[in-house]
């Protein structure tokens, strides 16, 4: 597998931060201003990438989002 891209690892590193203080996924807004993209469709296609390489898995919605 290919290694990961800078903006990937702390999207990575985001989720896992606050799944650990909060119980739960940041929103897409929320992941987003913690690394900087003011898009969310931005958002969407990088947790999009990190889902298809088995790194995350979501419920329904983003914020049931689980590391793997």
């Amino acid at each position: 597998m290919d290694h990961l891209s800078s903006r990937q690892e702390r999207i990575l590193a985001c989720i896992r931060e606050w799944i650990a203080e909060t119980g739960e996924a940041p929103s897409i807004r929320q992941i987003g201003e913690a690394v900087g993209l003011s898009s969310t469709s931005s958002v969407v296609y990088q947790l999009g990438r990190l889902e298809d390489r088995g790194l995350i898995k979501r419920g329904r919605r983003w914020r049931d989002c689980r590391i793997s």
